[in-house]
Parts: C-alpha cells; sequence; structure tokens
C-alpha cells in the first residue's frame, strides 16, 4: 500500500508542478518579449485584450482602439495609426528591457467587437491608459485613464508625452521619427533644380528685379490697391454694388464709414490716374524738347487732374 502511495505521488508532482498557474509576472514578460520583437504595438483581440487590462497587473498598458477598415469610415483612425506606430518603435526602440514596465497594443474592432459593446463606444479612436495595480508604482485608483481626441489627429510627440506623465518618474525613451529618404531625395533634387536654373536663368532674371520702374511700379500700384479700401472689402465682407431703392445700381455706399466693392475699384482708378497725371507733368513733359509740344502737354494733363479731382470731389463731397 506505501508503494502504490509512493508511487502515485511520484507520477503527480511533475503534473502539479506544469499545471501551476503562472505568476502575474510571467504575463508582463511574456508579451513585452512579443513586444519588442515586434515593429510596432500588440496586435489585441477580445481575449488578450481582456487578459492585460485584468487586475491584479504590476505594469502598466496603453491600449488604442481603432477602427482601420475602409468600411467604416473612420478618417481620423486611418490618420492617427502611423503616429501610433511611430509611439510603439520607439518604445520598443528606447525600452528593450522593459524597465518602464508598459506595453503598447493595438485592439482594431474588427478583432475585438465585444470590448466595444463592452465598453460601449460609439467613436473611435480611443486611447486608455491601465495604471498598475500591484507593485511600488500602483495606483489607488485602478480605472483606465484616457486620451481625448476632441482637437482632431495628434501627433506622436503628444501622446508620448501624454503617456509618461502617467507613468513613474525615470527615464523614458523619446520618440525616433524614421529618415524620409523620399522627401529627402526630392528636397534635395528641388533645391538642385533651383539652383540650375537661376544660374542659367540670372543674366536675364537680374535686369528685372533691378529695375527701379518695375519696383515703382508695383510700390504704386500696391498703395493704390490698399488706399482705395481693398483690405476693409475683405474685412468687412461688403457687398459688391447695391439697389438704389429706385430700380436703378449704386456703386457708392451713402456714410463714412460703408463702402461697396465696385466704389473700391472705381477710386483706385481715379487715384492711378491722378498719379499718373502728376508723374507725367513732373517727370515726361519737362523733358520735352519742343515748347509748343511742351505746352499742350501741360494744359492735357492739368486738365485731366482738375476734372479728376473734381469728379473725387463731387463724389465725396
Amino acid at each position: 500500500m506505501r508503494i502504490n502511495i509512493a508511487f502515485f505521488i511520484g507520477i503527480s508532482c511533475p503534473w502539479l508542478v506544469f499545471s501551476a498557474k503562472p505568476k502575474e509576472g510571467g504575463k508582463f514578460e511574456q508579451y513585452h518579449t512579443q513586444f519588442t520583437t515586434g515593429s510596432s504595438p500588440l496586435k489585441l483581440d477580445d481575449a488578450s485584450y481582456e487578459r492585460l487590462t485584468a487586475i491584479p497587473r504590476d505594469y502598466s498598458i496603453a491600449v488604442l482602439l481603432t477602427a482601420l477598415e475602409a468600411r467604416f469610415g473612420c478618417q481620423l483612425c486611418r490618420d492617427f495609426q502611423p503616429e501610433w506606430d511611430v509611439v510603439g518603435k520607439s518604445w520598443i526602440r528606447g525600452d528593450r528591457r522593459g524597465e518602464t514596465r508598459l506595453l503598447l497594443g493595438t485592439l482594431d474592432f474588427a478583432e475585438g467587437k465585444g470590448t466595444f459593446q463592452k465598453l460601449m463606444l460609439q467613436t473611435a479612436p480611443v486611447l486608455m491608459l491601465f495604471p498598475p495595480t500591484t507593485g511600488p508604482e500602483a495606483k489607488s485608483d485602478a480605472q483606465a485613464i484616457r486620451y481625448d481626441f476632441t482637437m482632431g489627429s495628434q501627433s506622436a510627440e503628444q501622446v508620448h508625452d501624454w503617456v509618461i506623465r502617467h507613468l513613474p518618474s525615470g527615464t523614458k525613451p523619446p520618440i525616433y521619427r524614421p529618415v524620409n529618404y523620399v522627401r529627402l531625395i526630392t528636397i534635395t533634387t528641388a533645391i538642385l533644380g533651383l539652383v540650375s536654373f537661376f544660374s542659367v536663368a540670372s543674366p536675364y532674371i537680374i535686369p528685372v528685379i533691378q529695375n527701379r520702374n518695375l519696383w515703382a511700379a508695383i510700390s504704386l500700384i500696391t498703395i493704390l490697391l490698399f488706399t482705395s479700401g481693398h483690405m476693409f472689402n475683405h474685412i468687412r465682407k461688403v457687398p459688391y454694388v447695391s439697389g438704389d431703392g429706385k430700380g436703378g445700381i449704386s456703386y457708392f455706399a451713402g456714410g463714412f464709414s460703408n463702402q461697396f466693392g465696385m466704389e473700391t475699384q472705381i477710386v483706385a482708378a481715379m487715384y492711378g490716374t491722378l498719379s499718373f497725371a502728376t508723374i507725367a507733368l513732373a517727370l515726361k513733359v519737362p523733358r520735352m524738347t519742343d515748347p509748343k509740344k511742351q505746352q499742350v502737354a501741360v494744359f492735357i494733363w492739368g486738365a485731366v487732374v482738375f476734372g479728376m479731382y473734381s469728379f473725387l470731389l463731387s463724389v465725396f463731397r
């Protein structure tokens, strides 16, 4: 009888040892190994989500609940996913040993419908951080901390800062963004193309840029445009013209604080005519060698100034 009992105990002990439930710490090591051997946050389903977020836990886990398939129409999910992958890759690169005891995971709606229903989520994406409930860094409140996506898609740096704010003090891995070689080559090619273009075209472009008459014309047009009320029209969103109440069209607004879009163009044309006439009298007329032509030009441009200024005063009397 003693031999049978000893035999039974001998064959039962190995079974009891192998069937014993693993310690809680082994769960973190198991998933951290999967996390660091991958190139992005852990891909979760309902079962793995329940296991990782179950109490007790001696680690933190940040889970992104998203809906990436096109049939769900979540553009914000697709826009944020690359940034979330950057956070995951940065954490994998900077925390190989798991010193921060943080896991990052992604639960897609296609793989976690039960979790979405359990949490009664109507929108996505949702980012939740579950703090540890046991150990030296345990939190008294085991409720998940939720990230706010009300401002639209967030950058990896913003999410990274939010995560480390809710982790214990200590060294945290920084964000590592991969080098965008396509963008680098594109910018380099564009710069070289611009340098080559200006090297070839500089004999033709530089004289135009250094032309004083060109800059004088640009300055004059700009001055006329803004002194006639162009910015006022854009700020106040004024109408182009308005009816006069008699079946006609009114081009000028009454009062000193109102104006129409057409009024601005008419005033700019009057100012331009006055400016051109003044410039002609000051610069062109004195250079004429024929006294008779010079006298006729003085009368013509003087009449233009007199008539246009009289019209300007009659409009704004």
